[in-house]
């Protein structure tokens, strides 16, 4: 029996497919964290937590690809394909199950014991204490979170804060809350795997209850980096200690607002983080000191491997500063990869390709699946990948026939201006703004920062033994001081930074996977990559904004007008306000949005027009006892009160609504307003409405 047309195509299809996948091979592993992060993506992307049914059906058939594999062996890459995205979907379940931690599911006033692990300060620039070991009045010990987060405003300075300490104070507590609109950032997922079951403020002293010597058991690295973050302020006082002991420990609880945001301004606020470029400017340099310091004896250098003891060297203390960091996640993603390179040198391989860039992805997936999803691991990665994949196409130019002079300042230009074109559709994904003078800050800041801010580093780390560690700080403060003095002047400058609306869902990893493979696959069909990156800046182009915003107690309005958003509230609930106000491109602050035209009325009882028809805003005394009236009167009606039932035509929002929805956002619909809410499925994190 002889095959049909339709069979011929088919086989022709396949043999096709072959042919494209065998032109890829030994190319194909950096795209095992590509596969294994959509599984990851999918997990997060579930409006509902996956049932015990589906979970057990997603694992036989991983099972079953897991089986075919070791048949096939590695000969069906589409299988491996489908293999690693099954076991990103199950490396992030079976992650968010297993940092499963008590929330708290009312809102909380009254004493609080813990111990101290963390000191750093809020968004508000207050001094804040991360708790664990934690007592609640009239809270059983299996309801109580495992850790909790708590700000301190009001008279304090009863206490130095200092992990190990333990403290009471007597303050107010909630669970953590989630997206403030739909599509939002998500800070109750955030604070699920930081083990975080409340965060909120005391507006009382903070007391000790016990020594920190008495809960200093698995503390020793928090407290080494709390003394060592104390020593440098106190040798570089001001903000120039600040920002040392910023770089050199991760504490920034001495940074000032108004420098981080001149820092965010200018696109320097990556110095601050200690990511791959610290990780790399510290351990390159102890390399090269290593290596080239053990060459001046000749014997040495004939007879031992000296790039091999330097490699182990910056190993050691890259795993020391880890450690002294805190651990973050960045500081792991830039720890990994630098590790990886190390050990590709110890191997006599080569130390930078998309392969090593691709392992370390692959142990951050692994290990922290969430990190995915936040704006410093996208990063961190686009910008190594975009840096490796640039300079393999310039190892045949001309470029490194120039003039050492010249090539160092072209491969520094280049460098920054990939590194900002890679990284600034996640920057403006995320905090919505787009800094236009970056480049130069960075030429200005970064070589400094290379030259002058670590080697004192690294010289004060060397010293701090002998007792002369303040030598190596004075060498950090000129360049510290530099580096300050850009970021406020570039700052300054008119025009210096604009702000741009949140995109659609879609928009970032479609943008991704386009950007992935134009860098990762081989042969001209690399540029069709080019495509859905266009088509992604042009739908975001186009996003839709909610016509009106209703925070989640109802407490706030925010109404979409030819200005921009008008807020229902000079103050109050500043956070919720700011989020709006960014994600729709809007660089007005709270007071300025409520000075807008939009709103007119009363204090408590605001009309206002919402696609044509009459709307109110209620809130404050009487408000439930007003809201028969209103809606008589009104479409839609707002009000922040919990409403008995209450027939009525108009669109109704209470709290009792907002406590089963979340925030709601109302968009027009043709004739009708589609209203859109926040907790729009149930996931692990999401937790029972709030009483």
């Amino acid at each position: 029996m002889y095959p049909t047309d339709r069979e011929r195509t088919r086989v022709r299809g396949v043999r096709a497919i072959a042919e494209v996948i065998d032109g890829q091979r030994g190319h194909l592993f950096p795209w095992a964290p590509v596969f294994f992060g959509i599984g990851i993506g999918g997990y997060f992307a579930l409006r509902f937590e996956p049932s015990p049914g589906f979970a057990g059906t997603l694992a036989a058939l991983g099972a079953l690809c897991l089986l075919a594999l070791f048949r096939l062996g590695l000969r069906a890459p589409l299988l491996i394909a489908l293999t690693l995205v099954l076991a990103g979907f199950g490396t992030a379940a079976f992650r968010a199950h297993s940092v499963a931690a008590p929330v708290l599911d009312f809102r909380y006033y009254g004493p609080i014991q813990g111990r101290i692990v963390k000191v750093d300060r809020s968004a508000s620039d207050v001094p804040r204490l991360t708790l664990d070991r934690v007592v609640l009045s009239r809270v059983d010990p299996e309801d109580t979170p495992a850790r909790v987060r708590v700000s301190l405003h009001g008279e304090q300075g009863f206490i130095a804060p200092e992990p190990g300490l333990t403290v009471i104070l007597t303050g107010h507590l909630a669970g953590p809350e989630g997206p403030v609109e739909p599509g939002g950032f998500d800070f109750q997922r955030q604070a699920w795997f930081q083990r975080l079951g409340a965060v909120g403020y005391t507006r009382t002293p903070v007391l000790a209850l016990q020594p920190a010597e008495a809960g200093r058991a698995g503390l020793f690295v928090n407290r080494m980096r709390a003394a060592i973050s104390a020593y440098v302020q106190n040798v570089l006082p001001g903000r120039t200690g600040a920002f040392a002991a910023a770089v050199t420990t991760g504490d920034r609880s001495a940074m000032d607002e108004p420098t981080l945001e001149a820092l965010r301004v200018s696109n320097l606020a990556h110095l601050l983080a200690i990511s791959g470029l610290h990780m790399g400017m510290l351990t390159g340099f102890l390399y090269a000191l290593t290596r080239y310091g053990l060459a001046l004896w000749p014997r040495l250098a004939l007879t031992w491997p000296l790039h091999k003891i330097g490699a182990i060297v910056a190993l050691v203390a890259g795993a020391f500063y880890l450690a002294l960091s805190g651990g973050s996640v960045a500081t792991e993603r830039a720890y990994v990869m630098v590790a990886v390179m190390f050990l590709a040198v110890l191997l006599d391989r080569r130390a930078l390709t998309l392969r090593s860039v691709a392992f370390a992805a692959l142990v951050i997936l692994v290990l922290r699946p969430e990190a995915m999803l936040g704006p410093g691991f996208q990063m961190s990665f686009s910008a190594t990948a975009a840096l490796i994949w640039v300079f393999s196409l310039l190892r045949g130019s001309n470029l490194w026939r120039w003039p050492p002079a010249a090539r160092w300042v072209a491969a520094l230009v280049i460098s920054s201006a990939v590194a900002g074109l890679a990284t600034a559709p996640i920057a403006a994904a995320h905090f919505n703004r787009v800094p236009h003078f970056g480049l130069v800050a960075n030429l200005l800041a970064v070589p400094v920062m290379g030259s002058l801010v670590m080697p004192g580093a690294v010289l004060a780390a060397v010293l701090a033994p002998f007792g002369f560690a303040w030598i190596g700080l004075r060498v950090m403060a000129p360049g510290i001081d530099w580096i300050l003095t850009v970021a406020d002047r570039v700052a300054g400058l008119d025009g210096a930074v604009s702000h741009v609306p949140a995109p659609q869902p879609l928009v970032l990893p479609v943008f991704a996977l386009g950007a992935l493979w134009i860098i990762l696959w081989q042969g001209r069909a690399r540029w069709a990559g080019a495509v859905p990156i266009v088509a992604m800046l042009a739908f975001w182009t186009q996003v839709e904004r909610p016509l009106l915003l209703v925070s989640g107690d109802g407490g706030l309005v925010g109404l979409m007008t030819a200005e921009g958003r008008s807020l229902s509230k000079p103050r109050g609930q500043g956070f919720s306000a700011q989020s709006w106000l960014e994600n729709d491109g809007d660089g007005a602050d709270q007071p300025t949005a409520y000075e807008r035209a939009g709103f007119s009325g009363d204090r408590g009882d605001l009309g206002f027009v919402l696609a044509g028809q009459d709307a109110r805003h209620l809130w404050g005394r009487g408000a439930a006892g007003r809201a028969a009236e209103a809606c008589a009167r009104a479409a839609v009606v707002v009000v922040a009160a919990e409403l008995a039932n209450m027939g009525g035509s108009c669109l109704l929002i209470d709290r009792a609504k907002l406590a089963t929805t979340g925030p709601l956002a109302v968009f027009a619909g043709g004739d009708r307003l589609r209203v859109t809410a926040t907790r729009d499925g149930k996931r692990l994190w999401s937790g029972p409405p709030r009483q």
